[in-house]
């Protein structure tokens, strides 16, 4: 890490952690569960950013099936997610579609802006942890309702040319930082991929914020 990135990780304790998740990840959904929690102990602050992975993925050339194409792969990966959820001790449920635009553009609805930990944990909540499929506007509006939002202007916005544009933003910038997957996970100049890294990064940051 260069001096610069440094100094912004170590001024006045604040260390700022960049997410990179798409809803459809189940491993995203673990992730922000174990991240938030990090963050509480350490007093770290994320940036949650939602993007296509689809593009992401299409941007470096990984154009090959998707895990729930691969029925060998997919009980594994079941399996995993179980242990996982097991091990975070939080639900994990399989929704019926995997249509996470609206939810990934509701992320950058104005009265979002300040509650966006609260935000992704509700989605989260219920497309991973009670099962409901992500583009369900029963789903929608229970979020906005959660948000103590007005759940037609909410849903009016997930489908905006506004919302898709700061939308399609995030996911150039995110590909442009060569983002290829999620959970992303990214301070200063350096990245980390997957759940599972993230002991990696709270090492890293340990490290750094102690010199």
């Amino acid at each position: 890490m260069n001096k610069k990135a440094h100094e912004q990780i170590t001024a006045h304790g604040n260390v700022q952690v960049r997410f990179y998740f798409d809803f459809l990840s189940p491993y995203a959904y673990l992730a922000q569960h174990r991240l938030k929690n990090l963050s509480a102990s350490h007093g770290w602050q994320i940036d949650f950013r939602s993007i296509d992975l689809s593009h992401a993925k299409r941007a470096i050339g990984n154009v090959g099936p998707a895990n729930r194409d691969m029925p060998v792969k997919l009980t594994y990966l079941a399996k995993d997610l179980s242990r996982w959820a097991d091990l975070y001790g939080i639900p994990l449920t399989f929704p019926p579609n995997y249509n996470s635009s609206s939810l990934n553009v509701g992320l950058y609805y104005e009265p979002c802006k300040g509650c966006e930990a609260e935000y992704v944990g509700t989605a989260y909540g219920l497309v991973w942890g009670l099962g409901l499929a992500p583009d369900d506007p029963k789903t929608l509006a229970s979020v906005a309702h959660h948000m103590n939002w007005d759940s037609d202007d909410f849903i009016e916005f997930t489908q905006s040319e506004p919302g898709l544009q700061a939308y399609r933003k995030s996911t150039e910038d995110a590909i442009a930082q060569h983002v290829f997957g999620v959970p992303t996970m990214a301070v200063g100049n350096e990245m980390w991929w997957g759940n599972d890294r993230l002991f990696l990064l709270e090492e890293h940051l340990m490290k750094e914020t102690s010199k």
